[in-house]
C-alpha cells in the first residue's frame, strides 16, 4: 500500500473532506450551468401560456410559446406578448395590424382590413370579421402605439374594445416566436 491510501484508511477524516469538495465541485458545476439559464429565460426568452380561444388557428388553448424579447420592436404581422394593465387580468397574445404612423380601416360588412391603402392577405384568420365591438378605430395609429386584433376575430377582445384599445409600444413584452408545447404542435408561429 502507499502512503496515500494508508492515511485514507487510518484518518476517515480525508474521506468526508474529499466527500465535501466532490459535492462542492458538483453543486458549483451545476449552478454555473443554471445562471445563464435563468439569465436567457429572464431577459431574452420567455415561456408564455396561451388562455383563451382568441387566437385560433394560430394558437390554441393551452399552448406554450417562446416569446423574445430582446430590444423587440413591433412590426405589422408579429404576433405579440402585450403585458397586463389597468384593465387586463392576464397578459395578452395578439396579432400586430397596424403600427405607428400607419393608416388604418376596417370594413366590417366585408371583413377586409386595409393598412396604408393596401387590403392584408390575412390568411391567418379564422373566419371573416364581422364584430364591431365598443373601441373607435383610429385613421392614423398614433406614435408610440399599435393597433392588434386576435386571429379569431369574433371572439377576442382587442384594439376594436375599448378595455383594450391601442396598445402601447412600451406594454408589448415581446414576439411570439415558437410553439413548444404541445409536442404536436411544436413549430415557427407565422
Amino acid at each position: 500500500m502507499d502512503d496515500n491510501t494508508k492515511n485514507r484508511e487510518i484518518c476517515p477524516e480525508n474521506e468526508a473532506t474529499e466527500f465535501t469538495e466532490s459535492c462542492f465541485e458538483w453543486t458549483e458545476a451545476v449552478v454555473e450551468a443554471i445562471v445563464p439559464v435563468v439569465f436567457i429565460l429572464a431577459f431574452i426568452f420567455r415561456v408564455i401560456n396561451v388562455k383563451g380561444d382568441s387566437m385560433m388557428n394560430t394558437l390554441f388553448d393551452k399552448d406554450k410559446v417562446l416569446a423574445t424579447e430582446w430590444y423587440y420592436k413591433p412590426k405589422s404581422g408579429d404576433v405579440v406578448i402585450i403585458r397586463k394593465g389597468v384593465y387586463l387580468v392576464e397578459p395578452l397574445i395578439k396579432r400586430v395590424i397596424a403600427t405607428e404612423g400607419q393608416t388604418l380601416s376596417i370594413d366590417f360588412n366585408t371583413g377586409s382590413v386595409t393598412v396604408d391603402g393596401v387590403t392584408l392577405d390575412e390568411t391567418y384568420i379564422k373566419e371573416p370579421m364581422w364584430l364591431r365591438e365598443d373601441g373607435e378605430i383610429p385613421l392614423v395609429v398614433p406614435q408610440g402605439y399599435c393597433f392588434v386584433m386576435g386571429d379569431n376575430r369574433n371572439n377576442s377582445m382587442d384594439s376594436r374594445s375599448k378595455a383594450v384599445g391601442l396598445i402601447k409600444n412600451e406594454d408589448i413584452v415581446g414576439k411570439a416566436s415558437y410553439i413548444v408545447w404541445p409536442p404536436s404542435r411544436m413549430r415557427k408561429i407565422q
